[in-house]
């Protein structure tokens, strides 16, 4: 067809030699977890924000420190806390005396990569208000717009619920982050390689930026030309249709999930080393873009049922595409 976009062998390569350049910058701070970091990587790609859910000391930390290290451009952490309020993320307008004026202070959020460390220890209020930045990528002060620039991701860490003094996401405002995925322990290898070095305190302190800014944002538009076979997008849309039509689910995927399904599948193709989607890559990002949009029925907890489950169903009962590419 003729108005199918196609990416250059050239530039699949220079994408996929870049990836796994970054990859690897940030493995050796995180050891065990290159499924996890690629996941990341292909999200700010994606230009989407990610989710990181585990238990504490698992590393979750340091993987988004070590992301954002090897990337050259701005970074911040924000500590999330009862106490935060929405201007400590946002910013605030001030009277300037010296001037006879009123000026902006923008906050920690004008950064291209920010940590946002615990968000589920805030109070709604302020959790609403970075998830109100993500989604539009700008804050409005006093009637003021303030544009937060590009590139721009949010990685975002939080507690199991069951953690005291937590505040649960509410499932809408979850729909901001493309992917939500867990770190683990590490492998038995990695654990003692750690161990090893236990004086080293803060393996992710030492990176240099490996990519840049401008590089990252080169990447993006290379994976909005990643071609999808017609096939992968009606698979998409029955694996869609058919997550809304399982009893013990209340909310399946929207067609926003969708859309981001597709667009992370156009990145990992890339990081693959292809130009095209084939229909593993749709499988291999099913949990990190759906398991966060699946929300499961009130009394299906009961049954054990989990979103991860619904999830392996869809994949095993929604035929897949004889040709993907």
């Amino acid at each position: 067809m003729s108005d199918i976009a196609t990416v250059h062998t050239d530039d699949v390569r220079w994408y996929s030699d870049t990836f796994d350049r970054a990859v690897r910058n940030v493995e050796s701070a995180v050891l065990g977890k290159r499924h996890v970091v690629r996941l990341a990587m292909a999200c700010m790609v994606s230009g989407g924000h990610l989710l990181l859910e585990d238990l504490p000391g698992t590393g979750k930390t340091m993987l988004a420190r070590a992301v954002a290290r090897s990337v050259d451009c701005s970074f911040a952490r924000i500590q999330f806390t009862p106490d935060l309020l929405p201007s400590d993320v946002t910013g605030v307008t001030v009277y300037d005396q010296a001037h006879g004026e009123f000026s902006f202070h923008p906050g920690p959020i004008f950064h291209s990569v920010v940590l946002a460390d615990e968000i589920n220890r805030a109070s709604p209020k302020t959790q609403s208000a970075l998830l109100e930045v993500m989604e539009e990528g700008h804050v409005t002060v006093d009637g003021r717009t303030h544009d937060v620039g590009r590139p721009f991701m949010v990685i975002a860490t939080q507690n199991p619920i069951e953690q005291a003094g937590t505040y649960q996401l509410p499932e809408a405002q979850l729909d901001r982050f493309l992917m939500r995925t867990s770190v683990g322990h590490p492998d038995a290898e990695s654990t003692e390689a750690l161990l090893a070095e236990s004086r080293v305190r803060d393996r992710a302190a030492g990176l240099q930026p490996v990519v840049t800014a401008s590089e990252v944002q080169q990447m993006g538009q290379l994976a909005d030309l990643v071609h999808v076979d017609r096939s992968l997008i009606a698979y998409v849309r029955r694996l869609a249709e058919a997550s809304r039509e399982v009893p013990d689910v209340r909310i399946g995927l929207s067609t926003r999930g969708a859309l981001a399904w597709v667009r992370t599948a156009k990145a990992w193709a890339l990081a693959e080393g292809r130009g095209h989607v084939v229909p593993e890559d749709i499988a291999t990002l099913a949990h990190p873009v759906l398991v966060h949009r699946i929300v499961m029925a009130s009394g299906a907890a009961f049954g054990g049922l989990t979103p991860d489950q619904v999830i392996d169903d869809l994949l095993a009962q929604v035929p897949v595409p004889r040709s993907g590419s």
